[in-house]
């Protein structure tokens, strides 16, 4: 079966399980999970740039999903004004220090000649500037979050629109993988695999305990959002015409109030469905364009190169290409991607809570998603989220289903059948790894391979 037609029937068949939990379930239901399809299909994108495209084995997805989700609460939230006066000041001053002091000592290590002379200079320069600027630092940030703590206790953001979040959040996931790349690329690919980990569990601990930038586990709720709100929707005269004009069928033959009970059902029900439909359309929009940029990119030239690099570094250096700098440009890229659909996600949330970023679903899902749609064809990238995460959401009714109903003959009195059913939400996992097991022994490069000359 050609890549074609694996595509178009994988994509209908999601269609249609879709439709069906619409139609059983609830239209809501539906709309949410393909809206976290969508995000989990740019997510998905932006490691098989990395893994797929140049064969970087990160694992720290987690992180930067992070890092967008920052960018879209400091992006969007408001100035908290009086937490800047009380210690915004020593914050900025603090920032203009450690910048100083990089300076400084890049400037040191150049010009001082190596040994003990200039070894001692620095570890003294290092050990006086890092209490130099804790002693500013800490009574900042003291005073930002006794400012008001149960409503803010952080400096807020920059009050901007939470849509230009979504490119902030880009541009601070490539900053942070240029850091990590700078220091890390060099690794052979299991010890990436261990510093990406580890520095991502780094950003999220500090997500966690920064309140004075991030209310820490106190969490930043009530973020602006770039559609309407259902509680305006259900007060617009227009809204409610087009609902009743749309469910004119269903509302005739009511009497008066129970036609007017009816129409408020269905105009909350409409609301709410109407406002997944436009997350759908914002989220599509990023989904086709950065599909359609990462198949351009992997058709061109520069996509030729970094696959051969890929497959044999040794030879593509001989050639003369910047391997190392390479590395950093897919590996600074794919996070970018994985930054937006952070991003992404903290709006469709409407809040950023550093509690919830969790290895197995910002990390190990994605990977998965990649693995089984086929690493390096970016199509099977967005095919393994659609198919990954709708086994991961549905495994759990549809285990709870099949337990009760396949234990019924035992009797509610059963221990057995009681056991079972309390255990039915572990059904996700097992059937996950049926899923890739299934995948990888009928199709090893997953649901659509990677198509290469020689194939």
């Amino acid at each position: 079966m050609s890549n074609a037609l694996r595509a178009m029937t994988g994509f209908g068949i999601i269609g249609i399980l879709l439709i069906g939990v619409g139609m059983f379930q609830s239209w809501n239901v539906a709309l949410a999970i393909f809206n976290l399809c969508l995000i989990s299909g740019v997510m998905a994108l932006g490691v098989n740039i990395q893994w797929g495209y140049a064969g970087l084995f990160n694992v720290g997805i987690m992180g930067f999903a992070a890092v967008g989700g920052v960018a879209a609460m400091l992006t969007s939230q408001p100035i908290i004004y009086s937490a800047w006066q009380a210690g915004g000041t020593g914050i900025l001053v603090s920032l203009v220090m450690v910048l100083i002091l990089a300076a400084a000592m890049i400037f040191l290590s150049r010009k001082m000649r190596a040994g003990w002379a200039k070894n001692i200079v620095m570890v003294a320069l290092a050990v006086g500037g890092y209490i130099t600027i804790r002693n500013v630092f800490d009574p900042a940030v003291l005073a930002i979050e006794s400012d008001n703590p149960a409503k803010s206790g952080y400096l807020g953001g920059l009050g901007l629109p939470i849509l230009f979040s979504w490119l902030i959040g880009g541009v601070f996931a490539a900053g942070v993988a240029w850091i990590i790349g700078k220091i890390a690329l060099g690794l052979r690919s299991d010890y990436l695999a261990i510093a990406t980990l580890g520095i991502s569990e780094i950003l999220i601990a500090m997500m966690k305990n920064e309140d004075w930038l991030t209310r820490g586990v106190k969490n930043v709720t009530g973020l602006e959002r770039p559609v309407p709100y259902e509680l305006s929707l259900q007060e617009s005269p227009r809204f409610i015409s087009w609902v009743e004009w749309f469910n004119s069928s269903s509302l005739s033959g009511l009497s008066d109030d129970a036609r007017a009970e009816r129409l408020r059902q269905l105009v909350v029900e409409g609301s709410s469905i109407f406002v997944k439909l436009c997350y759908s359309g914002l989220f599509l929009s990023v989904l086709l364009i950065v599909l359609a940029l990462c198949v351009l990119a992997l058709a061109s030239p520069w996509g030729r190169m970094v696959r051969a690099i890929r497959d044999n570094e040794i030879s593509a250096a001989a050639m003369g290409k910047n391997v190392t700098r390479r590395h950093l440009q897919i590996f600074v890229l794919g996070s970018a991607v994985v930054g937006i659909a952070g991003a992404m996600l903290t709006t469709l949330d409407g809040q950023f809570t550093p509690s919830t970023y969790q290895p197995l679903r910002y990390t190990f899902l994605i990977w998965v998603m990649v693995i089984v749609g086929g690493s390096g064809n970016n199509l099977g990238s967005v095919l393994g989220a659609f198919i990954i995460w709708f086994v991961w959401i549905e495994a759990e009714p549809a285990g709870n289903w099949l337990m009760e109903n396949g234990t019924a003959w035992l009797g509610d009195d059963s221990g057995l059948r009681a056991h079972l059913v309390d255990s039915a939400q572990h059904m996700r996992l097992m059937i996950l790894g049926l899923v890739m097991l299934l995948v990888m022994r009928y199709s090893p490069g997953g649901i659509l391979p990677e198509r290469t000359r020689q194939n």
